[in-house]
């Protein structure tokens, strides 16, 4: 009878693990037919993005990655067709463009609107401030940064899906720089906040746009310039027309651009699709940095073979030019409250990290 017994209930705690295994199958098939139900009823959409660089450049290289990863995440289902800087609209008019809805997604760096909205120079780079990119990119994560951007953004209908933070970009220059005194009564390119802060130091700054650089540089428009970084500016041909590079940039030690989309064509996208935009835009934040932190030494070298001079400047060079770039700082907020909110912000976290008493 013992025996029985146990085999009696061995037979029912079989039969018993066979119903909760056949019970958790049939759940796991219902939740994986209701999520292929839910993909199956996500709206196919087309979007239109102009990239900031020309076609076959670098920067646009990863940007046919970053529409790629989307499409990618939304089972090709999010498709956005990419152009090239200028293709869609002026690089100087794509801000309107997209806030009109001429095209949905733009790549952009956030100085170029900093006389309209004071935030966005803090949004692009801090001259003589973050002298890494990931200090700068954690301001962004950690630190609520972009939320600052995003409510810059707001004001004008626009949406800021994320940064692509990056090192630095160098200066390209006709005549040496060994020292902050040497940029006086000098004639540069430069955008945003470090515009502002080159007007400190006491040079004569345009904000030509970046395609038209290397013309400038040739034809004695101005005297140095930014423009990207390194890679790209030997790819644009810089080292033809000036012959130095100086290192770091501390004009632009860490530089962010920015995906910025349409409001109204954003608030229209299913979550997951916004939430593939924001995935997406970080991967290839980090990728890029990596990229062109593997390639500067390679461009260096580039430059070099071409007659170009390199100069490194040394951390007491650029500490002589902080007081004034601080200054600037606080000139460029004026008594716009985000803008100081985004410049306090920051300088809190320099000082966290010790880069400022």
């Amino acid at each position: 009878m013992e025996v029985q017994k146990n085999y009696m209930d061995k037979a029912n705690k079989r039969r018993h693990s066979l119903k909760s295994i056949a019970a958790t199958a049939m759940i796991s098939t219902c939740v994986f037919f209701s999520s292929s139900t839910m993909a199956d009823e996500l709206p196919s959409v087309n979007w239109r993005m102009q990239a900031l660089w020309d076609a076959g450049t670098t920067p646009y290289e990863f940007e046919k990655k970053f529409v790629a990863r989307v499409a990618q995440l939304t089972d090709n289902k999010f498709t956005i067709r990419l152009f090239a800087g200028g293709q869609l609209a002026p690089s100087s008019q794509a801000f309107e463009a997209v806030r009109a809805g001429a095209f949905q997604l733009m790549k952009t760096f956030d100085g170029y609107k900093a006389g309209a909205i004071p935030a966005l120079a803090f949004t692009s780079t801090i001259p003589f401030g973050f002298p890494e990119s990931d200090q700068y990119e954690a301001w962004f994560y950690e630190k609520g940064g972009i939320n600052i951007a995003r409510e810059a953004y707001a004001k004008a209908g626009l949406f800021y899906i994320a940064p692509t933070v990056y090192g630095q970009e160098p200066i390209h220059s006709k005549f040496p720089i060994n020292s902050i005194d040497d940029l006086k009564n000098k004639k540069g390119r430069f955008v945003g906040l470090a515009s502002t802060v080159m007007s400190e130091l006491g040079v004569a700054t345009t904000n030509l746009p970046t395609a038209e650089v290397y013309q400038a540089l040739e034809k004695g428009i101005i005297d140095f310039a930014d423009r990207g970084d390194l890679s790209a500016n030997y790819e644009a041909g810089l080292g033809e027309v000036a012959k130095y590079v100086i290192v770091p940039g501390f004009h632009q030690p860490t530089t962010a651009t920015s995906y910025v989309a349409n409001q109204a064509a954003y608030d229209k996208l299913p979550e997951s699709y916004q939430s593939a935009l924001e995935v997406a835009a970080r991967e290839i934040s980090a990728s890029l940095r990596q990229h062109i932190l593997a390639q500067d030494a390679v461009a260096l070298e580039k430059f070099k073979a071409q007659g170009v001079h390199v100069i490194h400047l040394s951390s007491e060079v650029i500490n002589q030019g902080r007081p004034a770039a601080m200054k600037a700082w606080r000139k460029a907020v004026g008594d716009d409250e985000l803008a100081n909110k985004a410049l306090e912000s920051q300088i809190q976290f320099m000082r966290e990290l010790g880069l400022i008493q």
